[in-house]
Order: C-alpha cells, then sequence, then structure tokens
C-alpha cells in the first residue's frame, strides 16, 4: 500500500512539473502576441508603452502582474515611506528608480510585468 502512496506522489510531482511548463509557453505565447499588430494584446501594451512614456520624470505607483512580483517594488515603492520614479524606457524593459527608507535601487523591469501604472498624487 506504501508504493501506491510513492507511486502517486511521483506523478503528481511529474504532473506539476508538467504544468509549470505549460504555464512558460503561455506566456511566451503572450508576450508574442503582444507584438504582434492586430492582436488586442498588442494595442493593450500599445497603451502602457504610451502611458509609461509620459510618466518619464515622474513618481508612479506600480502594480505589477502576479508572476512576476518584485519585493523592493512592493515593499518599498509604492508606499508612503518610498517611490517609484520612471527614468528612461523603451518598447521591452523600463528603468525605474526605487528610493525607500535604506536608498534608492535603479532597477530594469519589464513591460510585460506591468498590471497598471498610475501617477502618484
Amino acid at each position: 500500500m506504501e508504493y501506491v502512496a510513492w507511486i502517486f506522489g511521483f506523478l503528481g510531482f511529474i504532473g506539476f512539473i508538467e504544468a509549470m511548463e505549460l504555464k512558460k509557453k503561455v506566456n511566451s505565447l503572450e508576450a508574442a502576441l503582444a507584438k504582434m499588430e492586430g492582436s488586442p494584446l498588442y494595442e493593450e501594451r500599445r497603451d502602457l508603452i504610451r502611458a509609461a512614456g509620459s510618466y518619464i520624470g515622474r513618481q508612479v505607483k506600480l502594480e505589477l502582474k502576479e508572476d512576476y512580483m518584485d519585493a523592493d517594488v512592493v515593499t518599498y515603492g509604492n508606499t508612503k515611506y518610498g517611490s517609484n520614479m520612471i527614468l528612461d524606457m523603451d518598447d521591452d524593459w523600463m528603468l525605474v528608480r526605487i528610493t525607500g527608507p535604506k536608498g534608492s535601487k535603479d532597477k530594469l523591469i519589464r513591460l510585460e510585468a506591468i498590471e497598471r501604472i498610475s501617477e502618484v498624487q
């Protein structure tokens, strides 16, 4: 009976690995679709690039997608103790200065990781 539990445990582990690989493939396909003109993901990405471009040099609040969470952005950048400032960007990356109580860091963040950008009032 103990062997049956080991076999099901092993099969569950293999299933988990396969699900993680499938999620990576779906994310890469979504990224490819976001670069193809005419797709709805392309329009969302263009809107995000336009919005982020207008916020260069300003303090913003960044909301990241669940798969791409960054501890510095969440812990320091979006609180009353710190801030995020967009320094520069291109079609794939955004350079952000995260200022917190212990100093500031410059980080590169992929545009596909960003869910929403809003200006801090």
